[in-house]
């Protein structure tokens, strides 16, 4: 995996939650707190369409994540690259999400005729303390 080192990559597997933050058209930050998955083909989190985060991604792909032991706050790793916008696979993503997170087999807040969507970091730039 690009960008990412195992011990970065193993505290990712840990179910702390990310604050992602994107950028709104005028260049303002926009930040929330999302589910993060890592797997072979990187770090990723899952929106629905509709919501803030696929529109501004899709205007400007720039990111930067950061995901903080709750135990420890000096543990902690920030990706900072670019967002892609990926369909295939997004609703049994948020079900593993579910599971990991909440302990669900299915994700329980899905609204009817939500579209779901994963978003998958390039890593460009990884800092990390405490790992």
């Amino acid at each position: 995996m690009s960008g990412l080192t195992e011990t970065q990559r193993a505290f990712l597997q840990n179910p702390f939650v990310g604050t992602i933050t994107d950028l709104r058209p005028d260049g303002s930050p926009h930040t929330t707190v999302v589910w993060v998955e890592v797997d072979d083909d990187g770090v990723s989190f899952n929106t629905a369409y509709g919501r803030a985060k696929p529109r501004y991604i899709s205007d400007d792909p720039r990111v930067s994540l950061a995901v903080v032991d709750p135990k420890d706050p000096y543990r902690w790793i920030a990706v900072n690259g670019t967002a892609t916008l990926v369909d295939e696979g997004a609703d049994d993503q948020i079900d593993r999400l579910a599971k990991k997170y909440i302990g669900k087999d299915s994700y329980p807040f899905r609204a009817p005729g939500e579209q779901r969507v994963t978003v998958r970091i390039d890593p460009q730039r990884v800092e990390s303390r405490g790992l």
